[in-house]
């Protein structure tokens, strides 16, 4: 019982969904699914015969639906049905499966009257359509043999399938034959295993069209091909022209056209270009010799409705009509001036043209002022360049220039003194806005070349800050040496960890020191050399290492490399060889601290400027585990804003973006799934700094079509567990970071945060005991560590007396 309830529930959501979409393949696929699997055959039955009037079936369904009629079937009437149906499926695809089944089938009324007869036709037409089959062709002439002598048992050859890059070799090699019946064959047989590639299709009905031009032939391929790939707008336009080349009747071309709205495609621009064509095919059946017929009020008909559709429902879909420069409208405006001779509509239609927000390009204005000089009167034209003059922004110059060549040949001295005044005074006013505007922007040119000297002076005041705190801190140490015996055990002296101002949090390597202080009730810390002795060998290592000094003039041969391993020994010896690789290496200079660690970066200079061009093909190359990144090198002084993002960060209409990717997924596997729907030009994981993955991935197809089909094949679908999301590429701007504000002047050093010098952490959890903790506000720095306060106007609070370790003891045991 409840597998009935579950199975009548899954039926009622596929019949909903298909009432909603009836375009939805896999929806169908799934309801015939269902209904077979429960034997419904009536509903089965009425599905199949649905979805083969919008779809032409792959080879499997056929099968599967044959096979079920063939069950059934008991009586000759029966067995005309199931002729009937072995009819339609031979004119989807050319499948040698079918053919062979249907010649099989037909070998079981060989007992009736003319049976034999029937029999052999069936196989001839099988031969003449699947007989050069290079993979299963021969399993039909084996049958036909076998028939012809009485050996009911047929032989199938099983090859491996060819992919798509193979049949559109062998396609060429066809071509270049020119043989029609084999290049037909060869195309069908690539259609039938890849009937979802819109660029096969297209091709095909090219050569159709150009070549055998036979008319049932060429309309049965265009009408495969928008059934197979309804989405793609070049396949609906081929049709729509196909069916005016050969004289479809007006009505077929019109549902068809109407077919083609309900297509679902993917883009605004789409619609534009299938009303385009159709406004076209309706333009060239008007005969503009007559004052008015039915065809060219049907013309302007279209015209209104294509600019309704587009500002209501497309504009609705996608956020946009998909036609900002409104060219369906100056299209119309230019049928009514030159062919109905109708300037005062193309009038009216221009003025709408110019309202929505096409007044300020010089170049709408020159058209429309070129109709008018082509097909309407000096009057007309010279109001429409004193309106560009006024409402022109990006190239006035050129239209008043426009305007006064105009009135130098034609106008008399009254117009000339006019347009000379108009075009002075606009031009006055654009040159002041100009002027203004590049005042604005020297302006914030200077205030921003002020910001970044008060950053630098705010940076080497910090610096001197950090050296005053350092020199403080040995004394600290000092004064807690005296009570050490308070603890159960002596210690030595441990370096300083100097905490960052006004944080409260404990930061890495403080609870070591901590611990020092503290003493953790009598537990004595690992011993290390006082902080004099440090001092020293920091700086004999900082004697030893040499500083390294970048010649600017050598940027073009030289580029920088980011984010290696801290841990990379030897970076020079590790990194030569990959760079090697694109020329010859004059220097790789690493970047070492006073202390002799690698930094994770270095330069790299190459004798000639071809090698760093072409070194920098191995950015996000790893390198022990990490991806290596590799840079131009510019001076940033000089050029404070160059960023570096190799990748585009516009639409890309044949490129994807695949999110929620497991992080086990490798490239490989990825690239697996994906070059099923088209040839994979390129596909990037995106990981992070330490080159672990993020779960997304971008894939670049060949065209725009395969990522198309992409698109609609993968979206939704489940990689180990994971349920992926496909669109296509178009990521979103770019944010700069905002600038410091002007209020963060220089001399004047402002603490952090209390939370810390990084920001807000995920917790603001103490570790500390709560008798330790210090009050959100410090009072100024004090031996123990607190905040300094900078000198200034602002009044000192009384410093608090000194703690030593037996101090905190004391506090401690009271508590």
């Amino acid at each position: 019982m409840n597998s009935f309830f579950f199975f009548g529930e899954a039926v009622g959501y596929q019949v909903s969904e298909l009432s909603i979409n009836a375009f939805d393949y896999n929806c169908h696929v799934d309801l015939i699914k269902l209904l077979r699997q429960e034997g419904e055959l009536i509903k089965l039955r009425r599905a199949r015969q649905k979805m083969s009037e919008l779809f032409p079936l792959t080879e499997e369904i056929w099968l599967d639906w044959l096979k079920d009629e063939i069950k059934i079937a008991s009586d000759g009437s029966d067995r005309e049905k199931v002729y009937e149906l072995f009819e339609r499926a031979v004119k989807d695809y050319i499948c040698p499966e079918i053919w062979l089944e249907y010649a099989q089938y037909s070998i079981g009324g060989i007992g009736q009257e003319g049976g034999i007869e029937k029999v052999r036709s069936i196989f001839e037409r099988a031969l003449t359509a699947v007989g050069l089959h290079v993979t299963k062709g021969a399993a039909m002439w084996e049958a036909y043999r076998e028939f012809e002598n009485a050996v009911l048992k047929t032989a199938q050859l099983v090859a491996e399938t060819p992919k798509l890059a193979e049949y559109q070799a062998y396609i060429d090699f066809e071509l270049k034959a020119g043989d029609p019946a084999r290049i037909q064959l060869i195309f069908e047989r690539a259609l039938a295993e890849n009937c979802l590639v819109p660029d096969l299709w297209a091709r095909y009905n090219q050569y159709l069209d150009r070549q055998l031009k036979m008319k049932d032939l060429v309309l049965s391929a265009h009408d495969r091909a928008v059934r197979n790939c309804p989405w793609t707008v070049g396949l609906w336009n081929r049709y729509l022209l196909a069916m005016e080349r050969h004289g479809v009747d007006h009505q077929i071309v019109s549902d068809n056209f109407e077919k083609a709205l309900n297509a679902g495609f993917i883009q605004a621009t789409d619609y534009v270009e299938i009303w385009q064509a159709y406004l076209d095919y309706l333009r060239r059946r008007v005969d503009f010799k007559q004052d008015s017929s039915k065809e060219l009020e049907e013309l302007r008909a279209a015209f209104a409705r294509a600019l309704e559709y587009l500002k209501q429902e497309v504009e609705e879909r996608f956020s946009e009509s998909g036609d900002p420069s409104c060219t369906i409208m100056q299209n119309w405006a230019r049928v009514e001036a030159r062919l109905c001779n109708n300037m005062q509509k193309a009038r009216e239609l221009w003025d709408s043209i110019m309202t929505k927000g096409n007044a300020k390009y010089a170049n709408m204005w020159l058209e429309y002022y070129n109709l008018e000089r082509a097909h309407g009167d000096t009057q007309h034209c010279r109001k429409a360049l004193h309106r560009a003059v006024q409402w022109t922004s990006d190239y006035p110059e050129h239209v008043c220039e426009v305007l006064l060549t105009l009135e130098r040949i034609e106008g008399t001295l009254e117009d000339w003194d006019s347009a000379v005044q108009k075009t002075e005074n606009r031009l006055a006013r654009v040159n002041e806005q100009r002027v203004k505007a590049a005042e604005k922007e020297a302006a914030l040119a200077q205030q921003e070349e002020k910001k970044s000297e008060q950053r630098k002076r705010a940076r080497a005041e910090k610096r001197a800050f950090k050296k005053m705190r350092k020199a403080k801190a040995g004394d600290k140490r000092e004064a807690d040496d005296d009570d050490d015996d308070a603890w159960g055990g002596e210690e030595e002296e441990q370096p300083s960890k100097r905490p960052r101002a006004g944080s409260s949090l404990p930061l890495a390597g403080e609870e070591e020191s901590m611990t020092v202080e503290l003493g953790l009730f009598g537990r004595s810390a690992p011993t290390e050399d006082p902080p004099s002795k440090q001092k020293e060998r920091a700086a004999a290592v900082k004697k030893e290492m040499p500083k390294v000094v970048h010649d600017s003039n050598k940027d073009s041969v030289t580029v920088f490399v980011s984010n290696l391993p801290y841990s990379l020994a030897e970076p020079d010896v590790k990194l030569r060889p990959l760079f090697e690789a694109c020329g010859e290496v004059t220097e790789i200079r690493p970047i070492f601290n006073n202390r002799g660690d690698f930094r994770g970066y270095c330069y790299v200079e190459f004798k000639e400027e071809k090698a760093a061009l072409q070194a920098l093909s191995l950015d996000r190359k790893t390198v022990d585990g990490r991806p290596m990144f590799v840079s131009p090198c510019v001076d940033k002084n000089k050029n404070p804003d160059f960023k570096v993002f190799r990748y585009s960060t516009a639409l890309e209409k044949h490129k994807l973006f695949i999110s929620g990717l497991p992080f086990s997924c490798t490239k490989e596997e990825l690239e697996e799934i994906c070059k099923v729907h088209g040839s994979v030009k390129d596909l990037r994981l995106v990981t992070n700094r330490a080159g672990k993955p993020k779960g997304l991935a971008y894939v670049e197809y060949e065209n725009e079509a395969q990522a198309s089909q992409a698109v609609l094949k993968m979206d939704g679908m489940t990689i180990k567990e994971n349920v992926i999301k496909v669109a296509i590429s178009n990521p979103p701007q770019r944010k700069l970071p905002d600038r410091p504000e002007a209020g963060r002047a220089a001399g004047a050093l402002v603490p952090r945060q209390v939370y810390g010098a990084r920001g807000k952490g995920r917790t603001q959890l103490s570790l500390l005991p709560r008798a330790l903790q210090r009050p959100a506000n410090p009072g100024p720095k004090t031996e123990n560590g607190t905040l300094q306060t900078l000198p200034g106007p602002s009044s000192t609070p009384t410093e608090a007396p000194k703690m030593s370790n037996a101090d905190f003891a004391k506090m401690l045991l009271k508590k």
